[in-house]
């Protein structure tokens, strides 16, 4: 059965929160805010209008909250902003789950990375590494580009793609996911895992925002998995009061979203000895006498200051050595800023997979009956001008990982990486 269809059903009517005149207030808010706010409708591919039209008409029809959720989900993936995102109210988001398994699309093949212990993974012992072939009985990528796929917000198909890797086992909470995995040996097994951790609880398998790992020779691994608190950058001034002793830095950005360019930039200044520029900004000033003059886009006027420089840190030790980047299609968002700093620095190379090509401050905006909408409300550049939303920035060294490397237990990227930092500069 399909995903829709159960989300569909699982909840009775009786118990939907909002008749069809505040569903119909929600959709044309976020029609509203979006035709008004998003900066980026140059990438908008389809047709806003007549989108407003049917979810009206959607939303007139007898239906539970989760399903309204989910339309409006696939109504905020039509702007293809890897920022954007339609945030439920607490109430409903305590009844959408998925199970505690950590879930990553490698050669978009959706691979069991790590689960959180409990009593039920303690009986179906999910094997890490193994790779999903079916969900309630459909092959994964039909599940995936049926069911999740057109709910899912991105600016790239990669990047939507892994997107929606993560989220593929969502649902209704306390309900069951039947799954087939095929073990890294070969052999294939099924297992059940319940939806248990909703959209209101701490993720249990959430990254840490900061991960430094010290590898042989002095090189050191410092994983920024986000750049959303200052703290970050307090973390890494204790852990590299004057870098003694390292040889190469390797600065892993695959797992970093969202967040606020300053903390990148904070850290980018102790890792260089001369200034540069970083992304450039602009955001749209609303002209509403274009439409009088028939302009295609009344909001082609922006505003927006040069390009911010980034001075080295002043008060404490810099570090001079060979630095890698690593990056890969779910880095976005802030994150994405450091890659365009660091490449300004000229202070070493970029290594992975282009980045998701989601750049952007997002807005967070309040709806009707507790909803928010969030999207993106500037865009961002290169300091030439050159726009990277929709693309992402490439790697000066591609390396894609692969299901046979990482079952080997081989990290491609961070291997190359070693052998730049190392001096082996191939």
């Amino acid at each position: 059965m399909g995903l829709a269809l159960v989300l569909g059903l699982a909840a009775p009517l009786a118990a939907q929160q909002l008749v069809a005149t505040e569903r119909a207030e929600v959709v044309a808010t976020i029609w509203a805010e979006a035709r008004y706010n998003f900066a980026l409708w140059d990438r908008v591919r389809a047709d806003w209008d007549s989108a407003l039209s049917a979810n009206l008409r959607l939303a007139a029809q007898p239906q539970s909250d989760v399903l309204f959720y989910r339309r409006l989900r696939r109504l905020v993936a039509l702007l293809g902003d890897g920022q954007a995102a339609v945030i439920p109210p607490a109430g409903l988001r305590s009844r959408i789950a998925r199970p505690p398994l950590l879930l990553e699309s490698v050669e978009q093949r959706p691979l069991i990375r790590e689960y959180a212990e409990n009593d039920e993974m303690r009986v179906a012992r999910p094997e890490r590494l193994a790779e999903i072939l079916t969900v309630q009985g459909v092959p994964a990528e039909s599940w995936i580009r049926d069911s999740v796929l057109p709910e899912t917000s991105a600016a790239t198909p990669a990047d939507r793609w892994q997107r929606a890797v993560q989220w593929m086992l969502q649902g209704e909470k306390g309900t069951t996911v039947n799954l087939l995995v095929r073990l890294p040996g070969g052999a294939q097994r099924g297992i059940s895992v319940t939806r248990s951790a909703s959209l209101n609880d701490r993720w249990p398998l959430e990254r840490p925002d900061i991960e430094i790992d010290s590898l042989p020779g002095g090189v050191v691994v410092t994983r920024l998995n986000a750049l959303a608190e200052e703290d970050v950058v307090r973390r890494f001034d204790r852990a590299f009061p004057d870098f003694a002793g390292v040889t190469g830095l390797i600065v892993d950005l695959r797992h970093a979203a969202g967040g606020d360019r300053r903390w990148g930039y904070a850290i980018l200044a102790r890792l260089t000895g001369h200034a540069f520029p970083a992304a450039r900004w602009r955001t749209p000033q609303y002209r509403p006498v274009f439409r009088v003059l028939r302009a295609p886009d009344s909001a082609f006027s922006w505003y927006g200051p040069p390009p911010d420089t980034v001075l080295p840190a002043g008060d404490r030790p810099g570090y001079a050595g060979p630095i890698a980047v690593l990056a890969s299609n779910a880095t976005a968002g802030a994150a994405e800023d450091f890659l365009v700093a660091f490449r300004n620095a000229t202070r070493g190379v970029i290594i992975g997979e282009t980045s998701a090509g989601s750049p952007g401050d997002a807005l967070t905006i309040a709806l009707p009956r507790n909803w928010t909408l969030q999207l993106s409300v500037t865009r961002h550049a290169f300091p030439n001008g050159e726009e990277f939303a929709g693309r992402g920035i490439q790697p000066e060294l591609t390396v894609l990982p692969t299901v046979a490397d990482i079952q080997a237990g081989t990290d491609a990227a961070l291997e190359r990486a070693r052998e730049y930092v190392g001096g082996k500069k191939r």
